[in-house]
């Protein structure tokens, strides 16, 4: 599975604490990240992450462009709701596009462990399904 992992300056420590707690689980999978926030995780841990920009410098927007080639399973966004962000247009259309395509969006810590133990059950291997076929409609 494709997981991305994005968090505001003030959810950084959780994201980063929850990627050390579910190390064994999401090793397992690919994972990208917007710029500090996987730079931060790779700190912390042993995983390894393909880093895309800052979010405020297009890193949403380049998991948006995953999300919408059905490339992105999964979003792991720890977002600050009490505080404004720049990008907040960028923010939005990223959530929206979770909401178009179906993607498992958690934007806080309590529906990320949700998230993390269906994976690890196996609950999520339909997106394999879904991007299988999405493949084979665009080859034909």
């Amino acid at each position: 599975m494709n997981i991305a992992c994005i968090a505001h300056d003030k959810k950084k420590d959780d994201l980063v604490q929850f990627a050390v707690a579910y190390e064994r689980i999401l090793s397992g999978h690919s994972l990208f990240a917007t710029g500090t926030t996987g730079t931060r995780i790779i700190e912390a841990t042993n995983l390894n992450m393909h880093l895309f920009r800052s979010g405020p410098l297009g890193g949403d927007q380049q998991i948006g462009s995953m999300i919408a080639e059905n490339k992105m399973d999964l979003v792991l966004f720890f977002r600050d709701p009490l505080t404004a962000q720049p990008h907040e247009p960028d923010i939005n259309a990223l959530i929206r596009l979770c909401d178009v395509y179906s993607i498992p969006l958690a934007t806080n810590m309590a529906t990320a462990e949700i998230l993390v133990a269906a994976l690890n059950r196996g609950d999520l291997e339909w997106r394999n399904l879904v991007r299988g076929g999405e493949r084979l409609n665009n080859e034909e």
